[in-house]
């Protein structure tokens, strides 16, 4: 099981400020962490960050301890919610393993929690270091302590923090160029990820082709379309044959990633986004890209950024045309836009990209296409016969621009700081690229961070999951 853990940086920012008080004395919280599995992944995601006050542990240099019944309202939540348990404390003089005194400490607490909560779920142990960074381990089946394989902290900047930094040999070759340029483990650490992206048409298609020559791990692919002669002018790898077929597109980029050699594993989900396969198998990713151009699709996407503190990545562009006297039209500019969603920031709804209004109008057409119909002739909803430009170019841009963002903000190359960027624009009619600062948080997803899989999933009734 490879298992991870994600807080937002919000969050990580509060632990360290109880944590590091400055006066080099242990101290310790406890983080009450949803969770969502799919195909031997289990993610937990920071719901609540306990903080236990400093005047009722026992804080030493080198140990802290704590009266039971400062943490039992805590489990008792934790067990009515089946939430994971996580303890986390610090060294304050930068010892990066587990001491003694953590190993006999853990054999001692984690059981009594897993019993505790009851659930068949990981709990866990996690030590910061003044650095900020985290390490962890979990209990789940059996006595065995195992390492959180990630733990991973979303903010404007991305930090990961890997279990381990060991380097394979046939990686190392793999990204020798890559390491040069972004630093020693860039390889290694991106072979842990799992990336997920939505839509694999003329924004996801290059967009996918990046990531597996960045040696992505796992990438997770959804789209339920099948390739048609006039997807032929942007879709890498398609060809005249695959139209001709009717090939899924997940199909093709399955077949394309795997005649590469290349270790990147691919898991194709052919259906839409709204569906239970796709949400569960998005839930666990570690960066997700959005190449969608419903309203229904970004919300849902948000939706999932915020369940599962996840960085999200919104990709769109358009062609502004404007009509001649003869009738015809030409090309007046080439605009595009990269959002970056922070989990527990603003969304795509506090930035005015997306509406509920035309979400709700989406989802009616889709259940009822002539009441939706005559919404739109009577100008109630609006918007709703919109498509994408199908210029391979222009989309090739934006995909790049958006894993470049991604690289940016987990290497930190750009001059100026990522909290100063929200998102990216570009106009190619006028060769601009402006960075917009982030906006204020949005009041309407904010509760909702780290609330992990709940039923029916995200919130949403139409993702109800079948009973078993």
């Amino acid at each position: 099981m490879n298992v991870t853990l994600s807080i937002s940086a919000d969050q990580h920012a509060a632990l360290a400020d109880h944590l590091f008080p400055g006066d080099g004395l242990e101290a310790a919280a406890l983080l009450l962490c949803g969770g969502a599995d799919h195909s031997e992944r289990y993610r937990l995601s920071v719901r609540e960050v306990i903080l236990l006050e400093h005047g009722k542990c026992k804080r030493l240099r080198d140990r802290v301890s704590w009266p039971t019944d400062l943490i039992v309202p805590h489990l008792d939540h934790a067990e009515e919610l089946g939430l994971s348990v996580i303890k986390v404390h610090c060294h304050p003089g930068g010892f990066a393993e587990f001491s003694e005194v953590d190993d006999e400490g853990d054999k001692e607490l984690l059981p009594i929690i897993r019993s505790w909560v009851g659930a068949a779920i990981p709990h866990g142990s996690i030590v910061m270091l003044p650095s900020g960074r985290l390490f962890g381990r979990y209990l789940r089946d059996g006595d065995e302590m195992k390492p959180i394989n990630m733990i991973s902290v979303a903010g404007p900047d991305i930090r990961l923090f890997p279990a381990s930094t060991r380097v394979d040999v046939d990686i190392r070759s793999f990204g020798r160029s890559q390491d040069q340029a972004f630093g020693e483990g860039t390889t290694a650490t991106l072979g842990r990820l799992r990336a997920g992206i939505v839509g694999i048409s003329g924004t996801g298609s290059p967009l996918l082709e990046q990531l597996i020559r960045l040696g992505f791990g796992e990438i997770v692919i959804i789209d339920p379309d099948i390739i048609e002669d006039r997807n032929l002018n942007r879709i890498l790898n398609s060809t005249v044959a695959d139209a001709g077929a009717g090939r899924l597109k997940v199909d093709i980029a399955e077949a394309a990633a795997i005649a590469t050699g290349l270790p990147t594993k691919i898991i194709k989900v052919a259906s839409t986004l709204m569906s239970p396969a796709a949400i569960n198998a998005l839930s666990v990713c570690d960066v997700v890209f959005g190449c969608v151009d419903t309203h229904t699709g970004r919300f849902a996407m948000n939706l999932v950024s915020t369940y599962h503190i996840i960085p999200y990545f919104d990709v769109g562009v358009m062609l502004d045309a404007t009509k001649e006297a003869d009738g015809t039209g030409r090309v007046s500019d080439i605009l595009g836009t990269v959002h970056y969603i922070v989990p527990g920031r603003s969304s795509l709804i506090s930035r005015d990209v997306i509406s509920l209004q035309t979400v709700a109008a989406e989802g009616l057409a889709n259940s009822d296409p002539e009441a939706a119909a005559q919404q739109v002739r009577d100008k109630y909803f609006r918007g709703l016969t919109v498509s994408r430009p199908a210029v391979i170019s222009i989309n090739m841009f934006a995909a790049a621009l958006a894993v470049n963002d991604f690289l940016a903000r987990i290497h930190l190359y750009r001059h100026m700081p990522n909290a100063e960027v929200g998102s990216i624009e570009f106009s190619l009619g006028q060769l601009r690229l402006t960075a917009d600062e982030e906006q204020e948080d949005c009041a309407l997803l904010h509760p909702w961070v780290g609330h992990g899989k709940i039923s029916p999933l995200l919130g949403l009734p139409e993702l109800s999951e079948p009973r078993t």
